[in-house]
């Protein structure tokens, strides 16, 4: 008999039309994905969020891994765009279905991007220019209820296996639906947000919301009367064997740790000497760079206002776009688009970036949390925004929606590496740095505060889940082992954020465990690859076309990353 593995298959799908059926699959089941991607179909529903209608997402990358088996074997599939594309599809659904086969969607609480904040976000990103669209939102909003009753339904799952979600992000959590519910503001944000809508549909929207809002307040009951003292006394870290599946999901590989955790300590410490240094041209003396920082709270450069802020965002993205387009980047029309926005209240607190449509009708936004303040430091703001919109998460992640058809859907959607994507980010901050872009003391100690926060991000968040120890040159409690309080001080005496950003950020770490190491760790990866290219170059290296074709080969996890952008 021949053997079946090398038997050539008659013509079929290859593994890009796998991919993309994945995506149409996916949509069909999730109707978030569908807005992001500017399905109009979907703009009206809401997903299954119970265990039956999380195990259908399952069952749906298990058949594509199947079909992925058998475009593989067929002749075509081993070109560079097949290639990689399937060397992502085949990582991705993989870390996905070990996350989910270890029961871990039974035990998901957190304080973003959990399954409840992804259906409120949803609205905001929503199309909201005809009676249609508004028509649309009704609808959603009456399902709202479904969808909440079914983070319920899997949550009580979990607690009849006893694995339990971690308490700190789940009291956090029920504070964030106390808010949204807005009982002490007479209406909740759902109906806050119908209020927009057009006066022809005012009584159906109004009854929607108050529907949906009624839900938030019955989730919120839940969470606090029965959830919460059920889980009281749970670790809140995961340990070592869940934080390796949960790293591997959110970088793209599975990671060494150890090295990964002295690497951070690597990067504190270098850090540490750069701020002293820009400190010192600040606040001569100063004890440490944040009382520096701390100075320039009084007494740096400010915005004052909540539309002006937004503004003057808008303004230091456009003018990095005419700056950048055409020496260090060419940028379609389309990309060349961003708009500036202030998150709804009840966000978390920090900054974050909403990708295009597939077409571009919704252009990318970033969007700030203003936690109630008026007054905002432009350190605090410069690198941050270099982060979030241009040259970073806008001009990456448009750019894969631009080029999504030389690629796949996939590999420009739903085929997303958080490390790869925050890896950029970071190296665009650090881009930014390389070309003279932060001219003065107070932008680049800024920069490097925002550093070394991703700095202590993997120290922490490695720390804290697998209870490591202190190294002995630390200067922070060596020889101790890390715990959530220790981790919560340390962040906090290295960082210019307020109190309620660093409580906001260790609840994160504890919710979404080894997502806040990818954007050191992803950094290092482009910069590897960017370095590994150049040695390949020489003096031909072309800054401005690796910088191109990086962006327009689509998502990868770290390994594949640094292997792709070495051979560019």
């Amino acid at each position: 008999m021949s053997d079946t593995s090398s038997t050539q298959l008659s013509p079929g799908p290859l593994p890009r039309q796998v991919a993309d059926a994945h995506v149409d699959a996916v949509v069909a089941l999730d109707p978030l994905t569908g807005t992001y991607l500017g399905d109009r179909a979907s703009h009206g529903k809401l997903p299954d969020l119970s265990p039956a209608g999380l195990d259908a997402v399952a069952a749906q990358a298990r058949d594509t891994l199947a079909r992925l088996d058998e475009a593989e074997r067929r002749p075509g599939a081993d070109s560079d765009v097949e290639r990689r594309c399937a060397r992502l599809l085949r990582e991705r659904l993989t870390a996905e279905l070990a996350v989910h086969d270890a029961e871990e969607h039974l035990r998901v609480v957190t304080n973003l991007g959990g399954p409840v904040h992804n259906v409120r976000e949803v609205f905001t990103i929503t199309p909201t220019e005809t009676d249609e669209d508004w028509a649309a939102i009704a609808e959603r909003l009456r399902a709202v209820p479904a969808a909440f009753a079914g983070y319920r339904e899997t949550l009580e799952a979990g607690l009849e296996r006893k694995l339990y979600g971690p308490p700190r992000p789940a009291a956090t959590f029920v504070e964030q639906l106390t808010e949204w519910a807005g009982e002490a503001q007479g209406r909740g944000w759902f109906e806050e947000f119908a209020a927009a809508g057009p006066e022809a549909l005012r009584g159906e929207l109004t009854e929607a919301a108050r529907t949906a809002d009624a839900a938030t307040v019955a989730l919120r009951d839940w969470m606090r009367d029965v959830y919460a003292p059920a889980i009281e006394g749970a670790p809140n870290a995961v340990g070592r064997e869940r934080y390796a599946r949960w790293s591997r999901y959110y970088n793209g590989t599975d990671l060494d740790l150890g090295e990964a955790y002295a690497y951070g300590w690597s990067e504190f410490h270098r850090l540490l000497g750069e701020m002293r240094a820009e400190a010192e041209k600040i606040l001569p003396g100063a004890e440490t760079p944040w009382v520096a920082l701390a100075h320039l709270d009084e007494h740096g450069r400010h915005i004052e206002g909540v539309d002006e802020v937004r503004d003057w965002l808008q303004n230091l993205m456009d003018e990095a776009i005419e700056a950048l387009d055409g020496t260090h980047f060419e940028l379609a029309e389309r990309v060349r688009k961003v708009e500036s926005r202030i998150a709804p209240p009840g966000s978390a607190a920090a900054p974050y970036y909403t990708a295009p449509s597939e077409d571009f009708s919704r252009p990318g936004r970033t969007w700030l949390p203003t936690m109630g303040q008026t007054r905002f430091p432009v350190y605090d703001l410069v690198s941050t925004w270099y982060h979030e919109g241009v040259p970073g998460h806008h001009l990456q992640l448009a750019q894969w929606a631009h080029v999504a058809g030389d690629l796949s859907r996939y590999q420009a959607t739903l085929g997303g590496v958080s490390a790869n994507a925050e890896g950029w980010a970071l190296y665009a901050e650090r881009l930014m740095d390389e070309l003279g872009f932060l001219k003065d003391a107070e932008t680049r100690l800024g920069y490097l505060d925002a550093q070394m926060m991703r700095a202590a991000r993997v120290i922490v968040d490695i720390g804290m889940h697998l209870e490591l120890e202190i190294p002995a040159d630390s200067p922070f409690h060596p020889g101790e082992r890390w715990t959530p309080e220790l981790a919560q001080e340390f962040f906090g005496s290295h960082s210019s954020r307020p109190a309620d950003f660093v409580e906001s950020e260790l609840t994160r770490y504890l919710s979404i465990p080894g997502q806040a190491i990818g954007y050191k760790l992803g950094e290092r990866a482009w910069l590897l690859g960017r370095a590994n290219a150049r040695a390949a170059h020489g003096d031909a290296f072309d800054a401005k076309a690796w910088h191109m074709a990086a962006l327009s080969q689509g998502s990868l996890g770290l390994d594949d990353l640094v292997d792709e952008l070495s051979r560019l």
